[in-house]
């Protein structure tokens, strides 16, 4: 698969439900298949599961770690930057973006938002933070969908 240079991180929680993992997958498969360089937390849930899609599509995978090991990355990273900053890692996870995909999560997820919008980056969520009126995060139904408004 070539990589066509731009970056997507997928953001969300460590503990979902297999419906989420589903769509995170396919939303991490979609964006390899565009060439995407596919960024996440590089751990558990959506974090794997966007990976795993990312991987098995021949796609890219950039996991940028919490600890001080490589060793706690899913087996689907495939590039493992362990940071040893914790949660403050989560501005890494997105400062870097060309776009975010936000998946359900907790105060991880939203303070990745957070740094995202910062940012001036673009956030699609797919039934993510529902924000107050005035914040720009677009959102969609469907992974085709996230993916497309993501790219777009």
């Amino acid at each position: 698969m070539a990589v066509d240079g731009r970056y997507v991180a997928v953001i969300g929680g460590t503990e979902v439900s297999p419906s989420v993992a589903a769509d995170a997958e396919a939303v991490g498969r979609l964006l390899a298949e565009a060439g995407v360089i596919v960024v996440t937390g590089g751990r558990d849930g959506v974090a794997a599961a966007a990976s795993r899609g990312a991987m098995e599509a021949g796609g890219l995978t950039v996991g940028i770690l919490p600890g001080r090991s490589r060793d706690e990355a899913n087996p689907w990273v495939r590039v493992a930057v362990p940071t040893g900053l914790g949660e403050m890692r989560n501005a890494l996870v997105v400062m870097d973006a060309d776009a975010v995909i936000a998946f359900p999560g907790a105060y991880g997820t939203l303070t990745e938002i957070a740094f995202a919008l910062l940012a001036n980056t673009k956030v699609v969520g797919l039934g993510t933070w529902a924000l107050g009126d005035g914040i720009s995060i677009l959102s969609g139904d469907t992974p085709a969908e996230v993916v497309r408004l993501a790219l777009d």
